[in-house]
């Protein structure tokens, strides 16, 4: 039986990284910048962009916005509380996963609320 924190530190944390990285990318923040921002290694970032690492969940509506909204903030240079704030899309995420995460016939879960 997987516990639900296994599911958080195995899935859950390296989806929202790499959404964050992508988004981090999109914006025109370098690999190693992004790096920098999310306080992981460079590898990590290039792994999360090549859909290598944390590419299990696709994530939708408010978490995706909170994703977005991080990711500009980052950019932006604001002072930012990334764990409070990586913690805060996590709970967003928990809070709706009855009701909105499922598994399509593609095989990815989508999640949001």
């Amino acid at each position: 039986m997987e516990a639900p924190c296994q599911k958080v530190v195995w899935d859950i944390l390296p989806a929202i990284r790499a959404a964050i990285a992508v988004e981090l990318v999109k914006c025109g923040v370098s690999q190693v910048e992004a790096s920098r921002m999310l306080e992981i290694a460079p590898s990590a970032v290039s792994q999360y962009l090549s859909g290598k690492r944390g590419y299990r969940i696709e994530f939708e509506n408010d978490v995706k916005h909170s994703i977005e909204q991080l990711a500009e903030d980052l950019k932006d240079k604001k002072e930012v509380n990334l764990v409070k704030r990586i913690c805060k899309i996590c709970q967003q995420l928990r809070e709706g996963e009855e009701n909105q995460c499922g598994s399509p016939d593609d095989g990815e879960v989508r999640c949001g609320s």
